[in-house]
């Protein structure tokens, strides 16, 4: 265990540390209140009267402490905390922070605006309410940027207490300890779970936590009062106080977003606890903060067998991202038995393919060679022979119900409530003229009317339907050009490729399906209704990107299962389109393989560039970045006539401003991608058995991915707090429905299953033993044109159920044709309602909350009020002891 964990904290529970001071920052007390001083006559001159931005911005240049001394003599005199490294089992140093300069108050929240801004007013006032509120603050200049200027904010112990006890976070009340905890111990390691030396802060330690109360203070175990809130925490309170502290008079002129949206801050963002990585390794030296643990634990490659902290995780990003983190990990784990089964059945289907081959299915054209049928085992090599356990989808949500219970119980959210958000600045904008009073917050605000919201939302949903008419539309061109390209590749001089036309055909058509999937994917789709507020915003946007990229990725999907081969026609009387392009047929072995190769390539090449931007794009973007600042640096250290190879270590605050911003969407994008691929794997995984073994090795990919780039790429977000996916798993859930549906036409329709077995109980050799063995439909036509000298017969066959051409009524459909109808659409209604039936069952045998969760929240519940009942009277005895009389306290 290293000296720098002190207790574990897997539910809240306070670790003890101890901050670090230098000489520098004893040495830079004075100049900072000087600087405080001189800030506080720029706020006195401003109240008196002078508005005059451009006076209040020179009386604040004039007066303040020369910025760039104080930043060098900081700089030359501080501790780098990247470089404090604990050894193991020493108990002397403690995690190292970020701090003022007088190294005692530690940085919550960072903000950042430009010197030239000319919003000085809106600033100066935000600022000093931010002090009313409790807040310190600190200015520091960036030493990357002479226009930048970050303002540090701290958040003392009574306005953490004030604000936790509004906010109702909970806090660790008491500890019990279990007595059978290395019952286990002789057991052999799990290589997937992560080593607890080297996480100590994941060490199982039993807590019981209650919400904060400044009143019953002393029932908590507050071990350090500068631990006892995480960093997290920590900013989540300081993020709170910033959204509602007013930077003018009225009763909207409120919060950091509005600030950032016209320009008067540049960013707001919690500072990162360090550096990332370190020279030493860690197995020895131990971790210098969180991130440098989350890193070498997480985010690093050689991590991706392991389980993944979700506890660390949870406590540097907060609950929601960790809660994305845990569903993904919980998705990929549900994907192994899929894709065994998958690989399992598609190596079965080439070990046991045969060879045969007939050369009598009719040619596109006289002038190309005679095509090849081959055997339904090929077919069977590369697709599926059943629906793929679609009751999985059933079982994975399920079960992941259970899991998110867990999760919730253990991160302290069963029984948060989400705060009453606030309103967003364009809603407000748009409608403070009609104002009606909140029926939650008893406040008047500004009013949508109904007839606007409708409007607004029927324009929402037009602009929806003519986004998805443009990718049917791109569908449609990619159809016509896969008619063109079918015609050339049969006439192509190249004998290879006029043998394998179809093949050709298909596998351009899909490169260029891709492109245009891609090219489409770039494109946002907003929504027109304004939402009341931000998390109304995401989920209407997630729904309208959804809907979007479904159909952006499915349709071309759903005309091949679907639509290919249908109607173009028989020998002798095909139809064409614009009378001038025949229309395309399936491969003589079935539609099945063309629908398994538009799958492979497009999931393949769509999750190769999806990692590739994922990561590939902020490198570069950061690359770039600190390209600039060593440009910028050197040619300074030439002008001064400095040593250009001295480097200057920039702040943690400096580094992180250099970073890329989260998403401006949130984990929209993550969810996105990940519910598409979902939806991509079990909506088609009767035709492509390997589906979930591709997803199954992107998603150990993608989670390394989205782990370095949280951790090494992104400032840190705000750790905000949720108990659910959000609208994604409704939308997981309409998927599922879809799946068995979709499904259910792909087995009766597109593939062979049913007519095989109508011919094997009607028409095959069992039934009557004059009969030959065929499973596959075909009919027969006359040759109207030369054969070749191998070919004997006088006619070809094709894919069809019609009469030949010596029957009364040549051509039209034959007896067997109606039973495979009867037999496909009586498949479909049994198999739906059979499946939709298991996976009602399996909902109802599976609990959303486990039996053991519940008793131990009722225990838990039941204990905590014990305990502090106990907890009381004991305080009261200490007081009746100490003061000598008798104590009137009530408990409440």
């Amino acid at each position: 265990m290293t000296a720098w964990s002190g207790h574990s904290l897997p539910r809240s529970c306070p670790s003890s540390s101890c901050p670090f001071t230098t000489t520098a920052f004893l040495c830079l007390a004075e100049a900072a209140k000087d600087r405080y001083a001189e800030e506080s006559e720029v706020s006195a001159a401003y109240e008196a009267g002078r508005t005059d931005e451009s006076e209040v911005s020179a009386a604040y240049e004039a007066g303040r402490t020369d910025e760039s001394e104080v930043s060098a003599a900081y700089e030359a005199g501080r501790t780098d905390e990247s470089f404090l490294i604990q050894k193991p089992g020493s108990n002397q140093g403690q995690p190292s922070v970020l701090l003022f300069r007088d190294g005692k108050k530690r940085i919550d929240y960072i903000l950042v605006y430009k010197k030239s801004s000319p919003l000085v007013e809106k600033r100066v006032t935000f600022e000093r309410n931010l002090r009313a509120e409790g807040l310190m603050l600190e200015k520091e200049p960036s030493l990357t940027n002479t226009d930048i200027m970050f303002v540090k904010i701290h958040a003392p112990w009574e306005t953490l207490c004030k604000y936790a006890e509004q906010m109702n976070i909970r806090m660790p009340f008491s500890r019990f300890h279990l007595r059978c905890r290395q019952i286990k111990s002789w057991l052999p390691k799990n290589p997937m779970k992560l080593d607890k030396e080297a996480l100590p802060d994941l060490e199982e330690t039993d807590c019981y936590t209650a919400p904060f109360s400044r009143a019953r203070m002393h029932h908590f175990t507050i071990n350090n009062r500068e631990t006892f809130f995480s960093n997290s925490t920590r900013s989540r309170i300081v993020h709170h106080v910033l959204q509602r502290t007013k930077y003018e008079d009225g009763k909207s002129k409120m919060g950091i977003n509005r600030l950032l949206g016209n320009g008067t801050y540049e960013a707001a963002f919690p500072p990162h606890e360090g550096g990332y990585n370190s020279r030493h390794p860690i197995k020895t030296h131990g971790a210098q903060n969180h991130r440098h643990l989350l890193y070498e634990r997480w985010a690093r490659w050689g991590m991706w067998y392991k389980y993944q902290p979700l506890d660390l995780i949870r406590r540097y990003f907060g609950e929601k991202i960790g809660l994305y983190f845990a569903w993904l990990g919980w998705y990929t784990g549900m994907l192994i038995p899929a894709a065994l089964v998958g690989l399992l059945v598609f190596l079965y289907g080439f070990i046991t393919m045969d060879t045969s081959q007939v050369r009598s299915f009719c040619p596109l054209c006289p002038e190309t060679p005679f095509l090849t049928l081959l055997s339904s085992r090929v077919r069977k090599g590369v697709t599926g022979d059943a629906d793929g356990g679609l009751d999985s989808t059933t079982v994975f949500l399920e079960f992941w119900k259970r899991r998110r219970a867990e999760l919730t119980y253990d991160w302290d959210l069963i029984d948060w409530e989400e705060e009453e958000e606030n309103l967003r600045p364009q809603f407000e904008a748009k409608y403070s003229r009609v104002e009606r009073v909140n029926p939650i917050s008893g406040k008047p605000e500004p009013f949508q009317p109904f007839s606007d919201k409708l409007s607004r939302l029927m324009v929402s949903v037009s602009g929806i339907f003519f986004m998805i008419s443009l990718v049917l539309t791109a569908v449609f061109a990619v159809v016509v050009f896969r008619l063109i390209a079918m015609e050339k590749f049969a006439s192509f001089e190249w004998e290879f490729v006029k043998k394998n036309w179809q093949f050709a055909t298909s596998g351009t058509g899909v490169c260029i399906n891709f492109m245009i999937i891609m090219s489409l994917n770039v494109v946002r789709v907003g929504p027109q209704e304004h939402p009341r507020t931000e998390s109304e915003w995401e989920n209407s946007f997630a729904l309208k990107m959804f809907l979007f990229q479904f159909v952006n990725l499915n349709s071309s999907t759903f005309y091949i299962a679907f639509f290919l081969g249908r109607f173009a026609g028989r020998p002798g009387k095909y139809n064409k389109l614009f009378n001038r392009w025949r229309l395309e047929e399936c491969h003589p072995s079935g539609c099945l393989i063309d629908l398994c190769l538009q799958m492979g390539v497009i999931m393949v090449l769509k999750q190769i560039w999806n990692n590739f931007m994922e990561l590939g794009y902020p490198l570069l973007q950061n690359w770039w970045s600190r390209r600039k600042i060593k440009q910028t640096e050197r040619k300074e250290r030439k002008g001064e006539g400095e040593n250009v190879e001295n480097k200057v270590q920039l702040p943690q605050w400096d580094k992180d401003w250099n970073l890329q911003p989260m998403n401006a969407h949130g984990l929209v994008d993550e969810y996105l991608e990940m519910v598409l691929q979902f939806g991509f794997t079990t909506i088609f995984v009767a035709a492509f058995p390997l589906a979930p073994l591709l997803a199954l090795l992107n998603n150990i990919i993608e989670i390394r991915l989205d782990a370095y780039k949280f951790v090494t790429q992104w400032r840190r977000p705000m750790p905000a707090r949720a108990t659910d996916i959000g609208i994604w798993h409704g939308i997981l859930e309409g998927i599922g429905v879809l799946a068995v549906i979709t499904n259910a036409f792909v087995i009766a329709i597109t593939s062979d299953y049913i007519p095989r077995f109508v011919y094997a109980f009607k028409y095959g050799p069992c039934v009557c033993p004059c009969r030959g063995e065929r499973t596959n439909p075909t009919s027969v036509r006359w040759l109207d044109f030369r054969r070749p000298s191998s070919f004997r017969l006088p006619y070809c066959r094709y894919r069809d159920y019609r009469a030949p051409p010596w029957s009364p009524v040549p051509y039209d459909f034959t007896l067997q044709f109606w039973h495979v109808l009867a037999a496909r659409l009586a498949f479909i209604i049994v198999f739906e309602h059979l499946v939709f039936g298991i996976k009602s069952f399996i909902a109802y045998l599976i609990p959303d909350m486990p039996k053991d969760l519940c008793d131990r929240m009722r225990r838990e519940k039941y204990l905590m009020q014990e305990m502090m009942y106990e907890a009381e009277l004991e305080h009261l005895q200490q007081e009746r002891k100490k003061n000598g009389r008798r104590c009137h306290h009530e408990w409440p």
